[in-house]
Parts: C-alpha cells; structure tokens; sequence
C-alpha cells in the first residue's frame, strides 16, 4: 500500500518527521501485530508491504497508524524550529476544508491505495519497486543507501527499522 501526504507537500525531509513515522511502525510492530515485509519513505509518501498478525486487524491499525503521525508533524511543524510552518499549514488547513470530513488539518490523503500481492513473482515487483523508488528519484546511487527503507535490510539484515520480515535469503538483491 501507499501512503500519501495531501497535495504531494514534502514533509518527510526533515529527520524529525520521518522519525515518527519509524517510531510510529516500530509501534505498531510491537503493540498491534503488524508485520511488515518491505517499506520506503519518500519525500511526500510510505510504501508498505505489510499485513496484521489478525487480518481483520488491518485496515484498523492502518488507520490509527495514520491518525497519531498526521498528529505528530502538526505538533512538531509549529512547536519546532520550522522555516515552512506557515505555508505547511496554510495547505493542511486548505485540505482540511476540502475534505468530505470537513476537517481543520488534513495530513494523509484519504485511503490508502493497497492492492493485493497475488503471486511470487508479484510480490517482489513490488518489493524492487519499493526500494528503487529513492533510485528513480536520484537521491541516492544505490537502494541500501536510503535510510528510510528496507532495502538494507534485504541486502545485510541491518536497517533503521530492523524489525522487517526479509521473505527468503535467495532473493536477497534489491537492484
């Protein structure tokens, strides 16, 4: 699935935001079940290959999952130095009011674009889509390279979120 900021704004370029999103993972790995296979956090969005230890389970610890980190940036955009607060919050506030909740902020876009991966071959598609994502975008030369991604994880076992489940040892490059 992915996750996206409304109107594609830039959040996650700052340390402290992209922070809460793997403190936010890390979270619900440990306290609602969720497992997850491969991720990348970009710029503006989250991919994730994840599913719940209950799958009835999922669709609610995504949801709670994307309440407390659209809470997090907002308390930290004004709370923290920040040279972009007005203008971030000039456009959650605009997305807010468009929005069929007619919310005051609005961080996430509404759903999650998820589609089900049906098939092996499928499934690592998207897992090398994932982690080439940072790649294609030319921030870094060589998927292991991007922090905030699994892709370490597949190639050495070792990655910011170290709790991902790497799905078999023969397929470990990510290239």
């Amino acid at each position: 699935m992915t996750l996206t900021v409304v109107n594609w704004i830039d959040v996650f370029t700052r340390k402290n935001h992209k922070d809460t999103i793997i403190e936010s993972l890390r979270y619900c790995i440990e306290n609602k079940g969720l497992n997850i296979y491969a991720y990348c956090l970009m710029t503006n969005h989250l991919h994730l290959i994840v599913n719940c230890d209950d799958p009835y389970k999922l669709k609610d610890t995504i949801r709670d999952f994307k309440r407390h980190t659209a809470k997090q940036p907002f308390f930290q955009i004004q709370n923290e130095a920040e040279s972009r607060r007005e203008w971030l919050m000039r456009l959650f506030k605009e997305a807010g009011e468009r929005s069929s909740q007619n919310e005051n902020l609005k961080f996430w876009q509404t759903g999650n674009h998820a589609i089900e991966l049906y098939t092996e071959k499928f499934v690592w598609d998207k897992i090398n889509y994932i982690h080439n994502n940072p790649v294609e975008e030319n921030f870094v030369s060589d998927p292991a390279n991007w922090k905030y991604s699994s892709a370490s994880n597949y190639l050495d076992d070792h990655g910011i979120l170290e709790e991902v489940y790497c799905l078999t040892p023969r397929l470990r490059t990510v290239k």
